[in-house]
């Protein structure tokens, strides 16, 4: 399971090789570094050799599959959810149990979520805020990043986590849900929320392989101010569909799933300039505005 390589300084692995993983790729084949990632199925294999990426076939649900993973002086992106159920991530707990003295990654990137500030009732939240999670999802993003500082204090590998709000972009946008008339809340009601563009999100993944500073945390925003309304609506106008209906808390308790209530019961803004100094940033598409009109009307889908 070596990672191909001539250079420990030139060493890429990718854990959850995905839209982001995929575009975190493309930016180092593109200077030349030797990227590779973990691949569970064959078509996460073809996926990563059509794009000229390595294949290391392992399962982060298996111990034992991850037991001659080597990653010694590798930059290591962590991309993988966690299971679906549970509060802990026991798929990064297999991950760490992969790594020793003699197996230690250069650093460890890790994309967790702005949930774990959990509702903060639209107030502002910085990396200082402490974690409040609210939902069983968060729950797991902590316990990783929880892992993650235990193997950085006993193995002394770098850990930098980014916790990055909703992403949106080619491919990532809610076609059907606008199409299907699916209200959302009227626009007074509707929590503060926090997005970035895929593109600029892989832009600062790789900013922060080099320049994040180990133990730090970076909230990933493009800072502006919105609400999940807004955004629907302006993704409604983007798209030349008709906006989606509006309703009240009581309604929507009735007829939303329970998967959005819990993006809607929480509500914050997050501050991004420690990114965006620490990380020497300046974003391609800092409003919603700028990263919308980058896509065309063939490159969106039906997602949330």
């Amino acid at each position: 399971m070596e990672i191909p390589s001539n250079s420990g300084q030139n060493r890429i692995f990718i854990i959850g090789y995905g839209d982001i993983g995929s575009r975190v790729a493309r930016l180092y084949k593109e200077k030349n570094y030797i990227v590779a990632g973990l691949a569970r199925s064959p078509e996460s294999c073809q996926m990563m050799q059509d794009d000229d990426v390595e294949p290391v076939t392992a399962d982060l649900d298996n111990k034992d599959s991850l037991s001659g993973l080597s990653l010694a002086g590798a930059l290591v992106f962590y991309f993988a959810p966690p299971p679906p159920t549970g509060v802990t991530d026991p798929r990064m707990a297999n991950f760490l149990a992969s790594l020793d003295s003699n197996n230690i990654p250069r650093k460890i990137v890790y994309i967790s979520t702005s949930g774990v500030y959990g509702d903060q009732a639209g107030r502002r939240v910085t990396e200082k805020t402490p974690p409040n999670p609210g939902t069983d999802r968060a729950f797991r993003r902590l316990n990783a990043e929880d892992q993650l500082r235990e193997v950085r204090n006993r193995l002394r590998v770098q850990v930098v986590i980014l916790r990055v709000g909703g992403i949106y972009g080619p491919g990532r946008l809610p076609e059907q849900r606008i199409r299907n008339a699916i209200p959302v809340l009227h626009q007074e009601l509707a929590p503060k929320t926090n997005r970035i563009h895929a593109d600029d999100l892989a832009r600062i993944c790789v900013a922060a392989g080099k320049y994040g500073r180990d133990g730090e945390i970076y909230n990933v925003s493009d800072g502006c101010d919105s609400n999940m309304t807004e955004y629907f609506f302006q993704v409604a106008s983007h798209l030349g569909l008709d906006r989606p209906p509006t309703v009240g808390w009581e309604v929507a308790n009735r007829i939303l799933s329970k998967g959005m209530l819990s993006y809607l019961r929480e509500s914050r803004r997050m501050d991004n300039k420690k990114m965006l100094t620490d990380l020497h940033i300046t974003l391609k598409y800092p409003t919603l505005d700028s990263g919308l009109s980058g896509i065309s009307r063939t490159q969106h889908t039906n997602n949330y």
